[in-house]
């Protein structure tokens, strides 16, 4: 099957209130869409573009596609991802890009076969999700954690760390106290703390009844990380050095219990290798938050995880691109008997909210 169109758009769309995210602040959030047109069908994979998260922007995306990568797409058979794949195995870098690739190849495939990408997988339609609680003050990031699991019946909470060991511990005593014994709680720290400091903090917030901690410090496969999760009560769920099936490899080497799977950042290809390895290792996996709108939430979310999908940052969003907006009850989505998700796109509002 191959390529007969394909074009890029461009849009940004306004957030309720700024977010503050470890390494920036923002009121809104820019991406871009993807769309591969073979047969009659669409795919589609929807970007993230943050300099301090993709490090890319329109221009060098779209350079991207039209001088490196779709050149090499237009003469392959795109039902077939190992050849999709070896087209681009040459190319270093362009993550982003190559990971838009692989994803809207595979919701092609799902509209061809006229089967749902998660029903193709044989996975289960429905996912439980979490919600992610931003750095804020304290008090602020328990009347918000109390408001979601009331509205929405999150049964997972992953709030931000990195503020100081004082401010995360006071933070994690407040939500507990407004949600209650009954909702999870793990902490994502960015990298925040030192190496040496991780042990000690891992512990604390394992005192503090976390039940996984993403990111304490920075992380390596290396001894280091070797015997931290050896002493860690907890697991240490590796998110910013696994971008890859190799990083997940030496990762697993060094006993990781859980590695996070970001379809945004590298794509659904590479996330469903690295859900693969861990599975034979019996590591968790994360589908981890990349800031999606309700668009690449029905894409990402297709990908299977064993913990709670981190799939629900489109609620920060006052305006969508979608026609269709998954609804949270109970703490779960149920993905959309869709096989074309192509056509879940709101062509008028990509216009109305594009951007250059």
């Amino acid at each position: 099957m191959k390529l007969e169109r394909w074009s890029l758009h461009f849009y940004r769309l306004p957030y309720a209130r700024e977010v503050v995210w470890a390494n920036a602040r923002e009121d809104s959030g820019l991406f871009a869409l993807l769309k591969l047109e073979a047969n009659g069908c669409g795919g589609i994979a929807e970007g993230t573009l943050k300099d301090t998260w993709s490090g890319v922007s329109p221009r060098s995306l779209a350079a991207a596609f039209e001088d490196i990568l779709i050149p090499r797409l237009r003469e392959v058979d795109l039902t077939d991802e190992k050849i999709v794949a070896q087209a681009f195995a040459g190319i270093p870098e362009n993550r982003l890009a190559k990971g838009m690739i692989e994803s809207a190849c595979w919701t092609l495939r799902a509209a061809i076969a006229r089967e749902p990408l998660w029903k193709l997988w044989d996975a289960e339609r429905s996912r439980d999700v979490a919600w992610t609680v931003t750095r804020q003050r304290p008090s602020r990031m328990a009347a918000e954690s109390a408001e979601v699991c009331a509205k929405y019946g999150f049964r997972t909470l992953k709030v931000k760390g990195g503020q100081g060991v004082d401010v995360d511990l006071r933070a994690l005593a407040e939500i507990r106290s407004a949600v209650g014994r009954g909702v999870e709680l793990y902490v994502d720290a960015n990298s925040a703390y030192a190496r040496a400091e991780a042990i000690d903090y891992v512990q604390a917030l394992a005192g503090a009844g976390v039940t996984v901690a993403e990111d304490p410090c920075t992380l390596q496969p290396d001894a280091h990380f070797e015997a931290l999760q050896k002493a860690s009560p907890i697991p240490i769920l590796v998110d910013r050095s696994c971008a890859s099936k190799e990083d997940a490899a030496l990762f697993l080497e060094c006993g990781a219990k859980a590695l996070s799977t970001k379809p945004g950042r590298v794509g659904l290809a590479e996330t469903r290798a690295i859900a693969a390895m861990a599975s034979l290792r019996g590591a968790k996996t994360a589908v981890g938050i990349y800031a999606e709108s309700a668009l690449g939430t029905l894409v990402n979310l297709q990908q299977p995880g064993t913990m709670a999908a981190e799939q629900t940052f489109f609620l920060t969003m006052t305006q969508q691109v979608s026609t269709l907006v998954p609804e949270i009850r109970g703490g779960t989505i149920e993905l959309p008997p869709e096989a074309d998700l192509s056509k879940l796109v709101d062509w008028g509002r990509i216009k109305k909210f594009a951007t250059t």
